[in-house]
């Protein structure tokens, strides 16, 4: 029997856990500060007169201001200067200031007028009304619309070059959120295994695995997951009607929480019994395509260069070539922080170069169409002298959580 896997109950388990989170610190005022002062300075040099920030993580992340998207208008326009006004259907206004940050100044608009008109009004007055506009990219098209169509000699611009450029590089108390996020997760990953046992459903582990992040700090609980078995493994996202569990199963788990924003997103695979040939070998490549992928990874190598390496990999194993399978489906990984998939991107066609504070899932998934699929996914990030693991990868098939290490 794999090391680690069952032996124990749902019960057991969570009654060892506690909080983990007591000594983390959110994000301060200063820090909010400082990121508003980089992104002047980002539209300094691009000639961008102001951004406008849409309700979501964009607007979380340069005022704090916490505000999830719907179709009313919720958002913030940013000028070159650093002048902050928040655009808010007025009956949200009093909400809204309980959630504030950064101050701003508050325009409303009631629910018969138009939050594009006022949106203009506020930028003329700030003489930004034939300028250059950022939009968010998260911005949804009927709101970007809206602000054209109300004035069509506004040039508007994507915002990314100013977003993902202070994002993709996070600060020392991103990285201590992350990694605590992360930490949290592998524990919830050691954990679940520990209560598999023949019969029990995907939705029981989901329910523990929901329960444990909770325990742990996540008020939240698991901000998303994935449990497959089987024959299932070999979906990279799951199926329709997913299987319970049989003996000598493959197990793919993947799951994530949030800790002050900042995702955790961990992927464990092993066998519920014992492996066969295959499983060994193809779980080792996988293991070994996820090392030349982090191998890979240095300052000021491009992005696309760390996928190219876990692919040039599996095609030397005979698996691919590209994203055909047997093989690598999809890219190597993903920017994490306040977005569980951000950018830049471990892909081929991004040639961003890697730089210090960037942050990536590696998980150069393998699926055997057929018998099932391999998914070993820890995140990294780049230091000055290269990449740094924030959770060790999985050990063996045999331990994968590293007992008898």
């Amino acid at each position: 029997m794999t090391i680690g896997i069952g032996g124990s109950t749902a019960a057991i388990e969570l009654e060892k856990l506690s909080n983990m989170t007591t000594d983390i610190s959110p994000i301060t005022e200063l820090e909010f500060n400082s990121r508003i002062e980089k992104a002047q300075q980002l539209m300094k040099a691009h000639s961008i007169d102001a951004m406008y920030l849409n309700a979501g993580t964009n607007l979380y992340y340069f005022t704090g201001t916490r505000w999830y998207p719907s179709e009313r208008m919720v958002g913030a326009i940013l000028t070159q200067s650093g002048e902050l006004h928040y655009i808010v259907p007025f009956f949200e206004i009093d909400t809204i200031k309980l959630h504030l940050t950064i101050e701003g100044n508050i325009h409303g608009w009631q629910e018969h007028e138009s939050p594009y008109e006022l949106t203009n009004e506020v930028l003329a007055n700030l003489g930004v009304n034939t300028g250059t506009l950022a939009i968010d990219e998260s911005t949804s098209f009927f709101m970007t619309n809206g602000i054209q169509q109300v004035n069509p000699q506004l040039n508007l611009i994507d915002a990314k070059v100013i977003t993902a450029t202070c994002r993709g590089q996070k600060s020392d108390t991103e990285i201590a959120l992350l990694q605590r996020a992360k930490d949290m997760t592998m524990e919830v990953h050691k954990a679940a295994a520990r209560i598999l046992y023949e019969g029990i459903t995907t939705d029981e582990v989901k329910q523990f695995i929901n329960q444990a992040h909770i325990k742990l700090g996540a008020p939240a609980g698991s901000y998303f997951c994935i449990v497959l078995f089987g024959l299932d493994t070999s979906y990279p996202h799951g199926v329709k009607t997913p299987k319970a569990l049989d003996k000598n199963d493959v197990v793919l788990i993947d799951t994530g929480c949030q800790l002050h924003g900042y995702n955790s997103d961990i992927t464990r695979t092993y066998v519920f019994g014992e492996p066969t040939d295959r499983h060994r070998e193809m779980w080792q490549v996988e293991k070994d395509a996820q090392i030349a992928a982090f191998n890979a990874a240095k300052i000021g190598v491009p992005c696309g260069d760390v996928d190219v390496a876990a692919r040039n990999f599996l095609a030397d194993k005979g698996l691919g070539p590209d994203y055909e399978t047997p093989g690598c489906p999809h890219r190597t990984g993903h920017g994490v922080g306040l977005d569980i998939h951000e950018w830049p991107y471990l892909v081929r066609s991004d040639r961003t170069p890697l730089a210090k504070g960037m942050s990536f899932s590696n998980e150069p998934m393998l699926v055997i169409p057929g018998e099932f699929g391999i998914r070993l996914e820890d995140h990294f990030y780049m230091t000055e002298t290269g990449a740094k693991w924030f959770t060790e990868p999985s050990f063996s098939i045999d331990d994968p959580f590293g007992y008898d290490q």
